[in-house]
C-alpha cells in the first residue's frame, strides 16, 4: 500500500498537481474579476477581444519599438478613437485619442498623478517633477517656478546664440568646398541642446566634463528597456523583472549616466560653497530680476542657473542631496531629449516644404534687416513676435509633438458627457501624437499647414485638442524655456541656410519611445544662403558633405 501511495504522489505528479490547481484557481478568479463594475465599464469602449486568463495582452506579443508605434497607431484606426485594453481588474487601461476624453485629466484638480508606468523611470530620474505626486510635487514646483521667470530666460538666450554659432561653425568646416552640407539631425540637434542645458539650468559647461557622448547614447538604450518593459505586464512586478535579468542590466545601464548628472552637481557645489555665485541661500523669491542675471555689484556677469535654486533651497532646508538628484537627472534628460527631438523635426518639414520654408525666410529676413544686432540673431523679444513663424512651430508641434504619450493614473471615477465612464484604477494613456491626428478638430491632419493656428481658426477647437506641452496643473514647466531655445536655433539657421531634403518622409519608421524617435536615418542638407540671392530656388541638385557627431 505505501508503495502505491508514492507512487501516486512521486516527485514529477505533485508539481503537476500544483500547477493544475493554481491554474483551476486562475480560471475561477479570472471568471469572478469580470463580473465586476470595472469590467462592465471598461466593456463600453471599443477594443480587442479579452481572451481568458491573459485579456487582451495577447496583441503585444512581439512587439519591438518600431511595431509598438505602429500598433498604436492601428488600434487608433481600427476602433475608431479610443480604445480599452484589459488584463484584470488591477491592470487595465484606456488608450485615448480624442480630446473630449482627454479632458478631464487636463481640467481641473483630478486625476493629475502619474499611472504605474513612471514608476519604472524611478531608477532612471528618482521621484521627481516628472513623476512625483501630492505635496512633494507641489513643492518642487514652487521650488522651481521662478528659474523660469521670463527675465531669466532672456538671460539664457546668449546661450543659445552660442550653441548654434558653434553647430554653424562645425557645418561651414564640412561645408568648404562643396555646395551643401548633410548632417545627422538627431545626433546634431542633441548636443546642441545636452549643451545648452548644462549651461543654463546647471551653470557648467560641458567641454569641462566627460561622458556627453556615453549619457547620450545611454539615454536612447535606456528607453528601449523602459518600453520592453511597458508593453510586456509579467515585468511589472519588480521580482520578475529582476529574476529575468533586466534590473541589473537596466542599473548597470545608468550607472555611466548617473556619475554624469553627479559630476554636473559636484561641480557647481563647489563654486556655491565657495561663494562664487549669485547668494539666494536666504531668499524665498528673488529681489530684483537683475541679480538673477548679473551676479554681485561689480558688474560682472553670471548666468544664473536652476541648479543654483536647487542649492539655495538645500540652504533653507526646503530639499535635500536625494532631491537635488532627483531634478537634475530629470531636467537634464527632460530639458535636452525633448527639445532636440522638436528640432530634429522642424528642420526635417523644413526640408519638405520649400515654400513654406521661403516664406519663414522673408519673413526673418525682414525683420533681421531692420533690427540687426551684428551676430545674425534675433532679440527673444523679436522671435516673439513673428506671427508667421509662430505658427510653424506650432503645427510642427502639432505633426510631431516630441513627447508623443503621457499617461495618468485615475484616481476617480470620470463621468463622461456620452454616459459612459472611466473607472477608478484605470491606466489612462493619453496619445498626443493621435489627439493632434483627430481628424474632427484638425481636418486632413497629416497635411501641413500654419494656419490651422491662426487665432481665427484655433478659437474654434476644443482647447484641449492640441498638447505639445500637456496642459493643466503637469503641464511642462519648461515650455517657454524650450519654445525660446529652438525658435533660436531655428531663425539663425534658416537665416544662414536653405535647408533641402535627404530623408523622405515616407521612409521614417517612428519608434515608440521617451521621446519622439525613428529607426531610420534623419537628415537634412544645410546650403549657405548667398546674400546677393536672396530668393534662389530651394531645388535642384548639390554636391553632399556628410557632418556627423
Amino acid at each position: 500500500m505505501a508503495s502505491e501511495w508514492s507512487a501516486v504522489f512521486s516527485p514529477v505528479l505533485i508539481p503537476a498537481i500544483l500547477i493544475a490547481l493554481a491554474l483551476l484557481l486562475w480560471i475561477v478568479w479570472d471568471v469572478l474579476d469580470k463580473r465586476c463594475a470595472t469590467y462592465a465599464a471598461i466593456l463600453q469602449f471599443p477594443g480587442p477581444p479579452v481572451w481568458p486568463l491573459i485579456g487582451t495582452m495577447y496583441n503585444t506579443r512581439g512587439l519591438d519599438a518600431a511595431k509598438t508605434f505602429e500598433a498604436f497607431r492601428y488600434w487608433t484606426n481600427l476602433y475608431g478613437g479610443s480604445y480599452r485594453m484589459w488584463f484584470n481588474s488591477r491592470l487595465f487601461g484606456i488608450n485615448i485619442t480624442q480630446c473630449e476624453l482627454a479632458e478631464p485629466f487636463f481640467s481641473g484638480g483630478r486625476n493629475t498623478d502619474k499611472s504605474l508606468l513612471y514608476r519604472f523611470l524611478h531608477p532612471f530620474v528618482g521621484v521627481g517633477l516628472l513623476n512625483s505626486a501630492g505635496s512633494k510635487w507641489l513643492q518642487r514646483r514652487r521650488i522651481l517656478t521662478p528659474t523660469f521667470h521670463f527675465n531669466i530666460l532672456n538671460g539664457f538666450h546668449r546661450a543659445f546664440c552660442e550653441e548654434t554659432e558653434k553647430l554653424a561653425a562645425r557645418i561651414d568646416t564640412r561645408g568648404k568646398g562643396t555646395t551643401a552640407v548633410e548632417v545627422d539631425l538627431p545626433a546634431a540637434m542633441s548636443q546642441l541642446t545636452l549643451n545648452t542645458i548644462c549651461e543654463t539650468s546647471m551653470g557648467v559647461k560641458l567641454d569641462t566634463l566627460d561622458g556627453a557622448v556615453e549619457y547620450r547614447e545611454g539615454i536612447y538604450k535606456a528607453g528601449e528597456m523602459l518600453l520592453n518593459r511597458a508593453v510586456r505586464p509579467w515585468l511589472y512586478v519588480d521580482w520578475t523583472y529582476r529574476l529575468f535579468g533586466y534590473m541589473r542590466q537596466f542599473q548597470r545601464l545608468l550607472k555611466p549616466l548617473h556619475i554624469f548628472t553627479s559630476a554636473i552637481i559636484t561641480q557647481r557645489r563647489e563654486l556655491f560653497a565657495q561663494g562664487k555665485l549669485n547668494d539666494l541661500s536666504t531668499t524665498e523669491e528673488p529681489i530684483d530680476d537683475d541679480q538673477y542675471l548679473y551676479g554681485g555689484s561689480s558688474g560682472a556677469k553670471k548666468r544664473y542657473a536652476m541648479l543654483d535654486t536647487l542649492l539655495a533651497a538645500e540652504m533653507r532646508g526646503l530639499i535635500d542631496a536625494d532631491g537635488i538628484r532627483e531634478e537634475v537627472d530629470t531636467f537634464t534628460f527632460e530639458g535636452h531629449d525633448t527639445t532636440g527631438s522638436a528640432l530634429v523635426f522642424i528642420f526635417l518639414t523644413l526640408s519638405w516644404e520649400p515654400a513654406i520654408q521661403e516664406r519663414l525666410y522673408q519673413e526673418l529676413h525682414e525683420l533681421h534687416t531692420e533690427r540687426s544686432t551684428g551676430d545674425g540673431h534675433l532679440s527673444p523679444n523679436d522671435l516673439s513676435s513673428l506671427k508667421f513663424f509662430d505658427r510653424v512651430v506650432k503645427e510642427c508641434f502639432r505633426l510631431w509633438p516630441p513627447v508623443a504619450f503621457i499617461s495618468r493614473q485615475v484616481t476617480d471615477e470620470i463621468v463622461l458627457p456620452d454616459g459612459r465612464s472611466i473607472p477608478r484604477g484605470a491606466i489612462a494613456n493619453l496619445h498626443i501624437f493621435d489627439l493632434h491626428r483627430d481628424p474632427q478638430q484638425f481636418p486632413d491632419p497629416d497635411r501641413f499647414d500654419p494656419d490651422r493656428f491662426l487665432p481665427e481658426v484655433a478659437e474654434k477647437r476644443n482647447p484641449y485638442a492640441y498638447v505639445p506641452f500637456s496642459a493643466g496643473q503637469r503641464n511642462c514647466i519648461g515650455q517657454k524655456y524650450a519654445l525660446l531655445e529652438i525658435k533660436t536655433v531655428v531663425a539663425y539657421l534658416v537665416l544662414r541656410y536653405r535647408v533641402l531634403p535627404v530623408t523622405k518622409r515616407t521612409e521614417i519608421r517612428f519608434i515608440a519611445d521617451l521621446v519622439l524617435r525613428a529607426s531610420t536615418p534623419l537628415k537634412v542638407r544645410f546650403e549657405k544662403r548667398s546674400v546677393s540671392e536672396p530668393h534662389r530656388s530651394t531645388t535642384g541638385s548639390c554636391t553632399r558633405s556628410v557632418l556627423s557627431y
